[in-house]
């Protein structure tokens, strides 16, 4: 069991980085068309969203540390 949560645990890793660099290129990719526009922009829209999922990605990362933190003190 301990050894699938650290298998799920290096691809929520891998994971996160995927998507903190995805939403880093994406920055990168930002004109100045984009930023004097009026309203949401679409590099914006993907920047959020590639954030967003670099952040749900942490989370289980996160959580799958808890719990295998709890598995192992518990034998």
């Amino acid at each position: 069991m301990q050894t699938f949560l650290v298998v799920l645990l290096i691809l929520a890793m891998i994971a996160t980085v995927a998507m903190l660099v995805r939403g880093i290129v994406q920055f990168l990719k930002t004109t100045e068309d984009d930023l004097t526009g009026t309203g949401p922009n679409v590099s914006g829209q993907k920047q959020n969203k590639a954030m967003m999922m670099r952040v749900m990605f942490q989370a289980v990362a996160i959580i799958l540390v808890v719990l295998i933190a709890l598995a192992s003190s518990r034998g």
